[in-house]
């Protein structure tokens, strides 16, 4: 941009290191914490393990765990830890007999050589694992890439907006509908869709119906990999107190339902950025094991013995995937958003509830050909300034297609883990279409409902056309 002309160098750095961005980084830092420690995974078998291990509760589990893991890990390692845990459950499914987990070669013809296709039950799991994993990054910032790059172009946009995008004011606005309801439409449609729910005379139904009765089996399967996990290590525990304290941090700073911390302590200029790196200081600082502490009363020789982090230095230089900070921030200063955005001022005709229906199905559509954090680099600056040609609040107009970026479940280019669950399992793109088709119709009205109904009670000053955006 500065070598065209666009912006200055200065301005342009600048925009590389906001609070947005730090914030960014320190989740996929914090991410990566908890995948080194191995926590993930004892998190994913002991929920299965929870929830029950018939195929209809396995199924559940597998949604739930991913949902909850992508809330705060992004969706495509969470999708790429998911579907290995997928793969191990099914093929001792498999060996077990319990029920067919590949097509038949009549049903999917495959060349030779190549690996035959998963059954309808076995894409279920896969499915519910990759659009489970799209959907709780809806739940946090730090979920997904698309979350923090809305807030980083509408703070840009708009620095005098009363709203203001905290932590636990994102979470309250997008949990209870976006994901929890979300999650729950979810596996309703793919248990209609690929396990004969309510058609329990069908193949697939009978299926389901005889895997149920060996449910100790599956238990036994989940339970024999738990197992191999050992007992908890003092790195693990060490990671888990520290991401549950943080997260309690980010929750309390300015909860809105009381006096948060960040009041009580008059901390105005903290943010979200500092409490995380607080937390990913931390973890470098802290050892995996204490067995140093008894030479402390001892006397020489001291045996010389490295002891690792709980975050090592080497593990996030080889795993941090670096080249997404680049596409976070899209604040844009050439005026073609505001171009694009006044040129739909024909939109000012339709009632604002058609308005924001309109904004969520053209998030979710664009989304379906193109990476969804680029898609929202391009369309929330259009839809900032489209707000202010037709007098809506630009909060209104631009958040609901933020989410609805992630609800793209029919082409494995639309998100990673939709890529990442059909180039594991070898899944045609046709069957992740079809099994799209339902889920995404329910993320439009869920989107529709939740920013009409409680995206008013969350931000009651979205309901009219703002003061400060009149001169924006």
């Amino acid at each position: 941009m500065p070598l065209f002309g666009i912006l200055s160098s200065e301005i342009a750095c600048s925009l590389y290191f906001t609070d947005t961005l730090v914030l960014f980084i320190g989740g996929l830092i914090l991410a990566l914490a908890i995948e080194y420690s191995n926590l993930h995974q004892r998190i994913a078998l002991g929920t299965i393990l929870l929830v029950g291990c018939s195929p209809r509760r396995l199924h559940f589990g597998l949604i739930l765990v991913t949902a909850f893991l992508s809330m705060w890990i992004s969706n495509s390692a969470t999708a790429a830890m998911m579907c290995p845990i997928v793969k191990a459950i099914l093929t001792e499914l498999d060996k077990q007999k319990i029920f067919t987990i590949y097509k038949t070669q009549e049903e999917e013809p495959v060349e030779e050589g190549e690996k035959p296709h998963p059954s309808t039950i076995s894409m279920s799991f896969y499915f519910g694992v990759a659009y489970a994993a799209s959907i709780g990054g809806c739940g946090t910032l730090i979920g997904t890439g698309t979350n923090l790059t809305f807030k980083g172009i509408y703070e840009t946009r708009f620095p005098d907006a009363k709203e203001k995008i905290d932590f636990p004011v994102f979470m309250a606005y997008a949990i209870p509908l976006a994901v929890i309801v979300n999650l729950m439409l979810l596996y309703l449609s793919l248990q209609l869709t690929h396990m004969g729910l309510f058609r329990g005379k069908s193949k697939i139904g009978q299926e389901v119906k005889q895997a149920a009765q060996n449910k100790e089996v599956l238990r036994k399967i989940i339970r024999e990999h738990y197992d191999e996990l050992g007992k908890w290590t003092c790195h693990e525990i060490q990671v888990a107190v520290v991401f549950t304290i943080m997260v309690l941090l980010l929750v309390f700073a300015k909860p809105g339902f009381m006096k948060g911390w960040m009041e009580a302590l008059n901390l105005k200029g903290v943010g979200s950025s500092a409490v995380i790196f607080l937390a990913v200081a931390i973890l470098f600082a802290l050892p995996t094991q204490y067995t140093f502490l008894k030479y402390c009363c001892g006397s020489a020789p001291f045996t010389g013995r490295t002891i690792d982090a709980c975050l090592s230095w080497v593990f996030l230089q080889n795993n941090m995937p670096w080249g997404l900070a680049f596409l976070i921030e899209g604040s844009k200063v050439s005026g073609l958003a505001k171009m694009l955005g006044e040129s739909m001022k024909f939109v000012a005709l339709l009632p604002s509830s058609l308005a924001v229906g309109m904004t969520i199905i053209l998030g979710i559509a664009c989304t379906a050909f193109s990476s969804n954090v680029a898609v929202c680099n391009i369309l929330t600056p259009v839809f900032c300034e489209m707000a202010l040609a037709i007098k809506i609040h630009p909060l209104l107009l631009t958040l609901p297609p933020t989410l609805g970026m992630s609800f793209a479940y029919h082409l494995p280019v639309s998100t990673p883990p939709n890529a990442i669950a059909c180039g594991y399992a070898g899944i045609k793109s046709k069957y992740l279409a079809m099994a799209g088709i339902l889920p995404s119709l329910w993320g439009v009205i869920i989107l529709w409902i939740n920013a009409l109904t409680w995206g008013f009670v969350v931000f009651p000053g979205t309901k009219e056309f703002p003061k400060w955006a009149e001169n924006a």
